[in-house]
């Protein structure tokens, strides 16, 4: 509305000054004249008809298999978005292809080999990630990367991933095991995480909390890491454990609250 009053202003405005000098008077002399152009509402939008070509679920040839073992090392550099795109096009049968970009020296090629599978949804590929995952030589950010998709591909694969890498000497490793553990819709991920509560590190240590609240919502006084000794957090995990050794045979996991969701009670 305010766009319509706009140009039916600017339009009266015109028409105030185009009659002010066809008149030969000064423009603070002429006559108003009002004017307004029917309003005509833009044109809906038509359907855009879907031009993309469907993934592909028959067999790969044995061209196709050349075909797509030659663009592992394009995984890298320039053409990379390129590559991805046509393993995607590739679809499923292409996986065991691809999986093997997980072992190829390139980190950049391991990364984006993670990523692949994920723009596939590429189920059939979790085991591969999830063995990249507890790879301890491997670089922290492509661990936590191939621990991140394979629990969104296939989540009830990864308590043991997860159990592994809560152990893992490099505090970053264990911190990505407690914190997407909480997107893990399973009971055995809980034995992990409440011993983790007294990591050393406090960034790993409330990410397991976090987890523990939303996964259980088991009321708890709060935590307050910060001014907490090993003392305390150790009561805190004699807590969880009591907790959880009168609950894990009848406790399920909750379903999780909508987005904007209130607590009750």
């Amino acid at each position: 509305m305010k766009s319509r009053n706009l140009v039916s202003g600017v339009l009266s405005l015109v028409v105030l000054c185009a009659g002010g000098a066809a008149w030969g008077e000064p423009y603070q002399n002429a006559p108003m004249i009002l004017a307004q152009i029917p309003y005509e509402a833009p044109p809906k939008g038509q359907d855009i008809p879907d031009v993309s070509v469907p993934p592909n679920t028959k067999p790969l040839s044995p061209e196709e298999i050349k075909r797509a073992e030659a663009l592992l090392p394009l995984l890298e550099g320039k053409q990379e978005f390129w590559a991805m795109g046509e393993f995607v096009h590739l679809g499923e049968p292409a996986i065991p292809v691809l999986v093997k970009g997980l072992t190829m020296p390139s980190p950049r090629i391991r990364y984006n080999t993670i990523e692949t599978l994920s723009m596939m949804k590429g189920v059939s590929g979790v085991p591969a990630l999830l063995v990249a995952a507890q790879e301890p030589n491997e670089l922290p950010r492509v661990r936590e990367h191939a621990l991140r998709v394979a629990i969104r591909l296939d989540s009830a694969k990864t308590p043991d991933t997860i159990a592994v890498m809560a152990k893992d000497l490099n505090p970053s490793v264990r911190k990505a095991a407690a914190f997407e553990a909480r997107y893990v819709r399973e009971k055995a991920v809980i034995p992990t995480l409440i011993p983790m509560v007294t990591d050393e590190e406090r960034f790993v240590a409330m990410s397991a909390l976090h987890s523990l609240w939303i996964l259980t919502r088991h009321e708890t006084e709060f935590h307050d890491w910060d001014t907490s000794t090993r003392q305390d957090r150790q009561a805190w995990v004699s807590e969880w454990v009591e907790w959880w050794d009168a609950n894990k045979e009848i406790f399920e996991i909750p379903e999780p609250r909508r987005s904007g969701q209130k607590s009750q009670g």
